[in-house]
């Protein structure tokens, strides 16, 4: 069965982008949200086995909706979606629980490397 994947991000063409890497290869993409706050509501709704998270969004940024998240599933599988020069915001992600971090613009093979490391 395809691993079923959230994607998060707050521009409608990178969700798109991801979720056209995500499908091309075998993904299931089984939700879109466009801030923190959908992405938690999102999550307890399709509980998907990963997420892949904006790190800068109005309403709710991606590292509060990753705590929030791990608050509902310690074993949320997240991946952070961040631009260049985003550093100090990864590693708070990461110390936060996320599993990695791709930088964008996006690069097919190092999406999917992270997704396939990350679900183990």
């Amino acid at each position: 069965m395809a691993q079923r994947i959230l994607v998060v991000d707050d521009a409608a063409f990178m969700r798109m982008m991801i979720k056209d890497i995500l499908v091309k290869n075998g993904f299931e993409v089984v939700g879109e949200a466009q801030d923190g706050a959908q992405a938690v509501e999102k999550y307890k709704e399709l509980t998907p086995d990963l997420v892949t998270m904006d790190i800068t969004m109005p309403e709710m940024d991606g590292i509060t909706a990753l705590k929030q998240i791990k608050e509902i599933n310690k074993d949320a599988v997240i991946i952070m979606c961040s631009a260049m020069g985003q550093q100090a915001m990864v590693i708070d992600a990461i110390q936060a629980g996320a599993k990695d971090f791709i930088v964008k613009p996006f690069q097919a093979d190092r999406v999917i490397e992270a997704i396939q490391k990350a679900l183990g």
